[in-house]
């Protein structure tokens, strides 16, 4: 199975693969560099980026939420994944599997 941008679903899976990259790399790479190299630039640079990523996560978690007509708790689960390091691969891991079982 690929990941279809043409879908709300296929949107947000995409979104919060590349949103949790940036997480990763925020707290994996540009945070050591701010504090133990002294560049915080890094954090500069790296956190507007996942900042932005992050509010287009939240915007295409709305959409997904009215297009599949999420529950308010499945909307929090992805809300929270968004804010644990490997939680929206976590959530994209689940999608896929939910998708390859209504597949089949």
């Amino acid at each position: 199975m690929s990941l279809s941008l043409k879908t709300p679903l296929g949107r947000f899976r995409f979104i919060g693969i590349l949103e949790g990259i940036s997480y990763l790399v925020l707290l994996g790479i540009a945070m050591p560099l701010k504090y133990w190299a002294g560049w915080p630039l890094a954090v500069k640079y790296v956190g507007w980026a996942h900042g932005v990523l992050f509010i287009a996560y939240i915007i295409a978690l709305i959409a997904v939420t009215f297009d599949r007509r999420w529950s308010f708790i499945r909307l929090v689960v992805a809300f929270v994944a968004s804010l644990v390091p490997f939680g929206t691969f976590w959530l994209e891991g689940r999608l896929k599997k939910e998708e390859e079982q209504s597949v089949s």
